[in-house]
């Protein structure tokens, strides 16, 4: 049992935090051969009136400044089908930028940010802010235009690993 005095450790922490479910998104930036993108179970609705998400991106990412550079971002919520596409951006195999694309069908919307054909939701946004916290950015974005295929299912994140959600 981990001591409850001082400071809370790292691996304490993660492992507290594997016990979170969360949806599994992938957040896509960029354009053409200067588009990367990662895995992110942290996207939540800022607000409704206007349409809003917020994302947390870690700084050291290749994909924060590409957001940065062209003020967008795509928000591609995951179903069981696309565990692939969730291991590709999630860098398995040292894929990297326009190489995690491969293997899916991507489209856009209005900004320019490639979103997942079939994502059970997916939202182009433009970039309204990144404020820094700790190692990461909170990305806020002004949803522009959104798409829906549910499928009554989707894929999340618990526990260490990818796992199918049904309804």
């Amino acid at each position: 049992m981990p001591n409850a005095e001082g400071p809370v450790s790292v691996a304490d922490f993660r492992a507290a935090m594997r016990l979170i479910v969360g949806n599994v998104s992938v957040i896509t930036a960029g354009v053409g051969d200067d588009r990367t993108g990662l895995v992110v179970i942290s996207v939540v609705l800022l607000s409704g009136e206007p349409p809003k998400v917020i994302a947390c991106v870690n700084r050291s990412s290749s994909t924060w400044p590409i957001i940065e550079r062209y003020r967008h971002f795509g928000v591609n919520s995951l179903g069981p089908q696309h565990q692939r596409v969730a291991e590709r951006f999630s860098g398995f195999g040292g894929i990297k930028g326009k190489d995690r694309y491969e293997g899916a069908e991507w489209t856009t919307l209005k900004t320019g940010a490639s979103l997942l054909a079939d994502a059970v939701a997916a939202f182009d946004c433009s970039l309204d802010e990144m404020i820094d916290r700790g190692a990461h950015s909170i990305v806020l974005g002004s949803v522009e235009a959104v798409r829906t295929k549910d499928a009554g299912q989707a894929l999340i994140y618990w526990q260490g690993g990818y796992r199918p959600l049904e309804a």
